[in-house]
């Protein structure tokens, strides 16, 4: 098997990268099959001195043939991918870590709701294009947008969901390695979109509380790191 995908650290990639390469093996062999047999009919029907070109009304039966086998393919696929994206889309976990993400042209607006857990108060504090979370925690993710639409995309953690205006969108995430991950903005948005990136930021437990201590220093010793907020 092919392994040219990003690193996956969250705990659905597994699932979405064998999808993805069952769907890129089946364009394959359909690509090797169709341009064979194009090789094949280029030299089986090239022009010959004395050969007369025949015409044809086509065959009913190979034209069902090849309608009825990429329908019931693609029909196997919705079926195949159903649990895996209802997994994914439908059932958020409980988590008491929240943020908000606006894209606007062009970058990312993250909102933290701060120590008392809701947004739109006197200690949210918004930052540009970094998120800091905790390693192995779900992180419920309202999206937001200004102007047009973006798509938040997270490729390390096989997530990406489009950002509509006038529309706050729920999703959710869990990194399950420390580390550096890109965050591009995954639909052209206009022509500064090359450039819409930020950074997500997988803290261990004790650099998570250290960063969040930095925030609000008044409210993280008394208080911690875990909160729950509300839109």
């Amino acid at each position: 098997m092919l392994r040219w995908l990003p690193e996956d650290v969250s705990p659905y990639g597994a699932g979405i990268d064998s999808l993805f390469y069952f769907i890129y093996y089946i364009t394959a062999a359909a690509f090797i099959l169709v341009t064979a047999l194009m090789i094949i009919f280029l030299f089986q029907y090239r022009h010959r001195e004395g050969r007369r070109a025949v015409y044809t009304h086509g065959n009913t039966t190979l034209e069902l043939v090849w309608t009825v086998i990429p329908a019931l393919v693609f029909i196997a696929l919705g079926f195949a991918s159903r649990a895996q994206w209802e997994a994914i889309k439908m059932h958020i976990p409980d988590t008491d870590t929240v943020i908000q993400v606006t894209g606007k042209q062009f970058n990312w607006e993250i909102l933290y709701p701060g120590p008392d857990g809701k947004f739109n108060t006197g200690d949210d504090k918004q930052i540009d294009n970094d998120i800091h979370v905790p390693v192995g925690k779900p992180i419920l993710v309202i999206l937001k947008a200004r102007d047009v639409i973006h798509s938040f995309f997270l490729p390390n953690l096989r997530f990406k969901q489009d950002a509509v205006p006038g529309r706050d969108i729920n999703a959710w995430f869990q990194a399950n390695k420390p580390g550096k991950y890109e965050i591009p903005c995954a639909e052209l948005c206009g022509f500064g979109h090359s450039g819409m990136k930020g950074w997500l930021y997988v803290d261990s437990p004790e650099d998570y509380k250290k960063w969040y201590t930095e925030q609000w220093p008044q409210a993280a010793t008394a208080q911690g790191p875990a909160t729950e907020a509300h839109s």
